[in-house]
């Protein structure tokens, strides 16, 4: 996967170079030494492009957890503005070579224009440029991640269905790639206009005596092309263009307005010399340091508007901070869980099976209750012992014994059975029971009564068992690959195979991995279903896939993407979550892609999103009316039991900062606007 991206970044790294003599100004020279020294030079200029391209796949990650945990989606506002526009632009331009060629001209470019222009400026110490350039590229990104966090935009592949996410889709290796570093959500504004604008802006702005006149002109015909490109790739909206080139208007006035304090400070030629200071004669830097710090207080001691606006800046990023912390946090952990073996969930309640040193329990919490566990009664449990909930009915078993407890009345048994070393048990639509051990598979009704039901082939051996309402799913040993439905009630089934074939673009990348697919030997390792559809996770060899198959229809398709590991489906409430790996070979990937993560998809709008975006283990997604349930490896190892709510609810620090923060701003404000009159007054 990292092979199209060292291609990209190596052409990108050559075709800056190769562009030197074309741009550089009419009396430079091109020197060898000179590409070591403008490193010299100009290396905090270096650090403060790198450090804005690093700072991506953090935001990204806070962006994806915002997004599954408020929904904010503004793309239906943007689509209600624009319509097919872009739709009309790829649909009427379509072919395959241009497909190719503006693909790598997208990723490619953007480099060359963000990455290299930094170059060009310093190559030839270019100093002014440099400065105010380097500056707008910063706040380009600053002003952006407001929109980014808060604003999300789809792309437009994601939202209109007769689009097609030209780009992302080129190949197996380059959507995998797409896949891993892009959101999808970060539409507006479009940096990819952003960038290059704000760069253009700032060469007309500041070139005046014309000596970048031919990168300025390249730099022009760039936005124009990658204007056309991003909508057609199926990737920008219109609103986007207009957008990035809003940003960059402001960021080239912040620019101008702050280099000069900014370069006072990071001037690297001035910059080595204060270092040395610190280190050669310390007193000396404290002096300095302290009286720099005394005319910063007495100037805020007594403030104008200049101080005013700074407070006030730094009291909206404070409760942004707090904000975008809150909103990535909205987990919690259920409490009095040690050792999770097991845990189900239904309808307000949650169960786990908890491994103490006593031995296992059966923890119960109500969901609106997380700090509190509801005592039951309950056999002697064990590891292996199996459980269902249902309604307000618990079953529980061990090797001997099945009891029913009626979680509203949690210290008495409703019913008491003699069992055989059961292989599992299940409540079906909260009417009946499933006992599945030896002798196959057997039904009660919650009386304890034998009710008739669904049974095995003579000679056959089950693998999988599942429910939903009064609607059986098996798996076969005869029939690895296959499900097979049936009704209580009634004892016959009927076979549906399941699709797992992948476009051969992402069989390819899997066996460039040494990872082979094996479709005729598939076998289904976990099944889940609900009144409309039924989801699987297929073993293929080289993955193991997630299938949907439409019961209506019959028609089974892809729901994951088919190069990642798929686990734990859970189907419920429209909702298909479950835990995947970020890559195709976790054992030998970086530490960022060993762990799974939660994604689900919202049936209703056919959007896939991440419920969860970090460096833990996180598996065994559960989907109720108003909550998500997972398990989680903390930092310290430990294995815990996380709760979320649907609806976003600020904790009560954030809800303070929050209160106090709209004071402050308004007063902030009040203030500032009243110094600024009294200024200008002077003036």
């Amino acid at each position: 996967m990292e092979g199209v991206y060292l291609t990209w970044l190596i052409s990108a790294l050559a075709i800056g170079v190769l562009l030197l003599p074309v741009v550089k100004p009419p009396w430079a020279k091109i020197t060898l030494h000179g590409f070591i020294d403008f490193i010299r030079r100009y290396w905090i200029h270096i650090m403060m492009v790198l450090l804005i391209y690093n700072a991506k796949d953090f935001l990204d990650e806070i962006d994806r957890i915002l997004m599954a945990n408020t929904g904010l989606d503004m793309t239906p506002w943007i689509y209600a503005i624009e319509g097919d526009m872009v739709l009309w632009v790829q649909q009427t331009f379509q072919a395959a070579w241009l497909t190719t060629f503006l693909t790598h001209f997208y990723v490619v470019g953007f480099m060359v224009i963000c990455y290299v222009s930094i170059f060009y400026f310093a190559y030839f110490d270019d100093r002014y440029l440099a400065d105010r350039i380097c500056l707008t590229i910063f706040w380009v990104y600053i002003l952006a991640i407001p929109f980014y966090l808060f604003f999300n935009v789809r792309v437009t592949g994601d939202h209109i269905p007769e689009m097609e996410t030209l780009a992302y889709d080129l190949t197996g290796e380059i959507n995998d790639w797409f896949t891993r570093i892009d959101p999808f959500t970060n539409g507006m504004p479009s940096l990819h206009i952003g960038f290059p604008f704000a760069v253009w802006l700032c060469l007309v702005r500041h070139d005046v005596d014309g000596r970048w006149l031919v990168y300025r002109r390249l730099v022009f015909v760039y936005v124009l092309l990658t204007s056309f490109c991003i909508i057609y790739l199926g990737i920008h909206w219109f609103l986007d263009i207009v957008g990035g080139m809003v940003v960059a208007a402001f960021a080239v006035n912040l620019s101008d307005k702050f280099a000069n304090p900014v370069w006072k400070v990071l001037d690297e030629r001035t910059i080595n010399a204060r270092l040395a200071t610190v280190l050669t004669n310390p007193k000396k830097a404290f002096t300095i340091f302290g009286s720099g710090l005394k005319s910063t207080l007495s100037r805020y001691s007594k403030p104008s508007s200049k101080e005013t606006g700074a407070i006030l800046a730094a009291v909206i990023l404070v409760v942004a901070g707090v904000i975008t912390w809150d909103l990535t946090h909205q987990s919690l952990p259920a409490n009095g869980v040690h050792t999770p073996v097991e845990i189900a969930a239904a309808d307000g309640w949650l169960v786990t099976l908890d491994d103490r040193e006593t031995g296992a329990l059966v923890v119960v919490h109500d969901l609106s209750d997380l700090e509190n566990e509801l005592q039951i009664t309950q056999p002697i449990m064990d590891i292996n012992s199996n459980y269902d909930v249902k309604g307000d009915n618990l079953l529980m078993a061990n090797e001997s014994t099945m009891w029913l407890v009626n979680l509203n009345q949690p210290h008495l048994k409703t019913l008491e059975l003699s069992v055989s070393n059961p292989k599992d048990v299940g409540l079906i639509s909260n009417k009946f029971i499933v006992l599945i051990d030896s002798n196959g598979l057997q039904y009660f009704d919650l009386k304890g009564n034998p009710v008739n039901g669904p049974i095995i082939p003579n000679g056959d051996k089950l693998l999988l068992f599942e429910s939903s309402g009064e609607s059986i799913a098996l798996v076969l040993e005869s029939e690895p690959s296959s499900v097979q439905l049936g009704l209580m009630g009634a004892e016959g089934l009927i076979s549906i195979p399941l699709n797992v074939q992948a476009p051969i673009s992402e069989d390819e990348v899997l066996a460039q991995a040494g990872l082979f697919v094996d479709i005729g030997n598939a076998s289904i390792t976990d099944i889940v279903l609900d009144d409309d559809y039924l989801a699987a996770t297929v073993d293929v060899n080289a993955t193991s896939r997630l299938v949907l198959l439409d019961r209506k229809s019959g028609e089974s398709f892809l729901a994951s993407d088919p190069k990642y590991a798929a686990q734990d489906p859970y189907l419920g409430k429209g909702i298909l979550m479950w835990s995947t790996y970020q890559t195709i070979d976790p054992q030998n990937a970086s530490a960022k892609y060993q762990d799974r993560e939660i994604l689900l998809l919202d049936l209703a709008r056919n959007i896939t999103e991440p419920l969860t975006a970090d460096d833990l283990d996180q598996w065994s997604p559960m989907v109720l009316e108003n909550h998500y349930v997972y398990r989680q490896m903390n930092e310290d190892g430990t294995v815990s039991v996380e709760v979320q709510q649907k609806e976003v609810t600020l904790k009560s620090y954030a809800s303070t900062t929050l209160q106090i923060g709209v004071i402050l701003v308004i007063s902030l404000v009040f203030i500032n606007l009243m110094q600024r009159q009294y200024e200008s007054r002077k003036a």
